[in-house]
């Protein structure tokens, strides 16, 4: 097991950048898996907290048509509305097409709004982390020779 990285290897730059051609890729597709992954696991928590809140809706109708019965006043099944648009979402995000059309809001907005997903003060760079370190350490030690002579 170790002897593969023991002898000497005489590779040519060619043959490194090939390699490295190959590493990367496999990082990239690593990172694919882990993205489809992750984007399972929001599938099932969705379906997962669709079947408490069917589980709920159910329950809590069937507790307000039985108190309608008893006093006979409409108001009392006013929270089934808004719970049915909550079951309603739910339900079209674990089983309908909900996560392809926000997909595909996402990809418009990366395609034609990309000013939307600029960092304010565009990208940090070294130099600009260096400064603000620098500028930081500066006035936190005038504030500490100010404080020591008032």
């Amino acid at each position: 097991m170790g002897l593969a990285r023991s002898q000497p290897t005489d590779n040519t730059p060619e043959q490194q950048l090939e390699m490295q051609n190959h590493q990367l890729e496999r990082q990239i597709y690593k990172g694919y898996l882990m993205h489809q992954r992750l984007f399972a696991l929001k599938i099932a928590h969705a379906r997962e907290l669709f079947f408490w809140i069917a589980a709920f809706y159910v329950s809590s109708s069937a507790a307000l048509l039985a108190g309608y019965r008893k006093t006979k006043r409409p108001l009392i099944l006013a929270p089934i509305l808004p719970m049915t648009f909550i079951l309603a979402y739910q339900g079209d995000l674990a089983y309908g097409s909900k996560l392809v059309r926000i997909k595909g809001e996402a990809e418009n907005i990366m395609s034609f709004e990309k000013e939307l997903l600029e960092l304010p003060h565009n990208v940090p760079t070294v130099g600009g982390i260096d400064e603000a370190r620098e500028k930081a350490k500066d006035e936190g030690s005038f504030n500490r020779a100010h404080d020591i002579f008032l």
